[in-house]
């Protein structure tokens, strides 16, 4: 598989597994060279993007729009991951994404956030359709995978899973998300998952899983667990559950971090 290149990679060392709650978000991305002044019109433009993106998203885990005219337009972008489109903690992820943005990135133009199940973004820039691997972050598990199982067998079990995974997820009907779960031993089980976001063609959904699972050998190396966030697409592995669950605490942020910073 060919890697693409990328600008500005923010890998994230996981030092202990732990639950929080969905209020805090797995990562943002503050475009500080697009500061405004709160009094601004793109600022208000912001502001109204982000109430009809909270509004009309949970109804089918996705939605997409701008606001404003000329250079005071903006766009923005909110989805639910696959597995909890339908869901009606749907619309709580997306009010909690937008509350969240507002605070870390007051004075911002471009804004991105990621949760475990749930992913917005705005910019005074149209990015919608577009591949977006340009900011990346990375969390890597901090356990080796020869503490669970044979390395050459983990390679190839996951090499297995994230080819199903880009398959299911570029069925028009799955709207770029694909999962599944393997075992790599009769008490170690793999998951894994792919999404794009659902502005993508098939051709670019594919090709933004392609650069984003490429981390996966040459970051995550032989690590139980990886999850890459970009723009455009999020993908991860572990050796425990990782998907949605009715009827579970699904308030709770699956396999967060905490975590030590650097960008490369």
């Amino acid at each position: 598989m060919k890697i693409m290149r990328h600008t500005s990679i923010l890998i994230l060392l996981a030092l202990c597994i732990c639950s929080t709650e969905a209020a805090d978000p797995m990562a943002d991305f503050c475009n500080k060279d697009t500061n405004i002044s709160k009094s601004s019109q793109i600022s208000a433009n912001v502001d109204s993007l982000l109430a009809q993106l909270v509004s009309k998203t949970a109804s089918t885990g996705f939605f997409t729009t701008s606001h404003g005219k000329g250079q005071a337009q903006v766009y923005g972008l909110a989805q639910c991951r696959g597995d909890v489109v339908g869901s009606k903690d749907c619309s709580s992820y997306i009010q909690d994404a937008e509350k969240q943005i507002h605070q870390r990135c007051p004075n911002q133009a471009e804004a991105t956030i990621w949760y475990d199940f749930c992913f917005l973004r705005y910019s005074n820039k149209s990015f919608i359709g577009k591949v977006d691997t340009s900011n990346g972050i990375i969390f890597t598990n901090p356990w080796n995978v020869s503490d669970v199982t044979d390395p050459q067998n983990f390679k190839k079990k996951l090499g297995a899973l994230v080819d199903n995974n880009t398959a299911q997820a570029l069925v028009p009907k799955n709207v770029g998300f694909g999962k599944a779960e393997t075992k790599l031993s009769p008490s170690v089980t793999l998951y894994a998952f792919v999404q794009c976001t659902r502005d993508l063609s098939k051709p670019r959904c594919s090709r933004c899983l392609a650069i984003a699972v490429g981390n996966y050998e040459t970051i995550c190396g032989d690590r139980q667990g990886c999850r890459v966030l970009y723009g455009s697409c999020y993908v991860r592995y572990e050796v425990f559950p990782i998907f949605y669950s009715v009827g579970s605490n699904s308030r709770m942020n699956v396999g967060a971090h905490d975590t030590v910073m650097t960008q490369v």
